[in-house]
């Protein structure tokens, strides 16, 4: 059997299980013990699986944040009329920050398919879309962050401290009332913040599920945002406090409030 095969069986297993043994791996795929330590060696050194004493672990049993895969199945209806929400606050001719995520992956590959964009991202997924439209498509440099697809690090930070851009879409894992946008990772919050710094106008977008529960780190106060593309409704309080902060509320047209878990 193809190195390729056994890892993308042993992939599959851990998808499927979430947990499993080494000792069940090896009955399962028929290797020795030396062939399954080095699959496994490299699987974990890209992010697909976690090593744990004596077995395997899918990589959101660890960090409590979905695949990039998941992710994009989930809710596809939902994403599409947000994109579309936010596509069309983009003008002709203007320069865009596309964040990694799945929403705002839907939102880019909109935007590929005009021609009088400029389109910056650090998400693997859309640049892997270019053929998609007649856009000007420009990578960011960094580190590949396998969860998520998402360009990171030290080398994109330093791209976008050297660009400006007329508009940056950006996603969030969690929202709260109070502080704003949050994300589950470190490194893509320092992203996020330097697209949002280098942009003239700031578009959130995020689904009803993230309202009121925010991940471990915030990347950015209400004050940031210029627009909220979501399907939330907030209540009248809510929408009289993001009005102070100079938020405008954009929803998708006939929808109201969707759980997309």
């Amino acid at each position: 059997m193809f190195a390729q095969t056994r890892q993308q069986q042993i992939t599959k297993a851990v998808e499927r299980h979430r947990r499993i043994s080494v000792a069940a791996l090896q009955s399962q795929l028929g290797v020795s013990a030396a062939t399954l330590r080095r699959d496994l060696t490299f699987l974990a050194q890209t992010g697909r699986i976690v090593r744990a004493h004596g077995g395997v672990l899918h990589p959101e049993a660890v960090s409590g944040e979905p695949a990039f895969a998941r992710k994009v199945r989930t809710a596809p209806a939902v994403k599409a009329a947000l994109a579309a929400t936010a596509a069309a606050l983009v003008p002709d001719g203007a320069t865009v920050f596309i964040d990694a995520g799945s929403t705002t992956l839907a939102v880019g590959r909109l935007l590929l398919a005009r021609t009088s964009l400029t389109v910056f991202t650090n998400s693997l997924p859309l640049l892997a879309s270019g053929d998609i439209g007649g856009a000007r498509l420009v990578a960011l440099g960094g580190e590949v962050r396998p969860i998520s697809r998402a360009l990171v690090g030290g080398l994109a930070t330093d791209w976008l401290a050297q660009l400006r851009f007329d508009f940056a879409v950006v996603g969030a894992s969690g929202l709260d009332l109070a502080d704003g946008a949050s994300t589950t990772e470190l490194l893509e919050a320092s992203v996020k913040q330097a697209a949002l710094a280098r942009a003239t106008r700031t578009i959130l977008i995020t689904d009803a599920t993230k309202w009121a529960r925010p991940a471990a780190i915030r990347f950015a106060p209400w004050t940031d945002f210029d627009d909220w593309v979501t399907d939330h409704r907030p209540t009248r309080p809510e929408s009289t406090r993001l009005a102070a902060h100079g938020v405008t509320l954009h929803h998708p047209p006939g929808r109201s409030k969707t759980n997309v878990a």
